[in-house]
């Protein structure tokens, strides 16, 4: 699922917004029939620079206690989130310094 997500989030760096919505769209519909973390969709949507959806995601992710959040101030994926005070009051919610 991973791989999946970070292949969109490259397309949508590199300015293919069709190829990440399609991926977008392959994470977000098996997820009625089967887990699909909305950390992955949170990545994707941050390359799509589409701040408020991937901080909806990422909240999402922190309320499931996703594994990756510890990640989320050094995955550099995230890094266009870092300014938005949305990210502190995520980082700090999650503990992280």
């Amino acid at each position: 699922m991973r791989h999946i997500a970070t292949l969109g989030h490259a397309y949508a760096v590199a300015g293919k917004r069709d190829e990440a919505l399609k991926i977008l769209d392959e994470l977000q519909r098996p997820a009625a029939q089967k887990y699909v973390s909305p950390f992955f969709v949170a990545l994707i949507y941050a390359g799509l620079g589409e701040k408020d959806q991937a901080f909806a995601w990422l909240e999402k992710a922190y309320q499931e206690r996703h594994p990756y959040m510890i990640l989320i101030k050094v995955e550099p994926v995230f890094q266009s989130l870092h300014s938005d005070p949305r990210f502190a009051d995520l980082t700090r919610r999650i503990g992280l310094p």
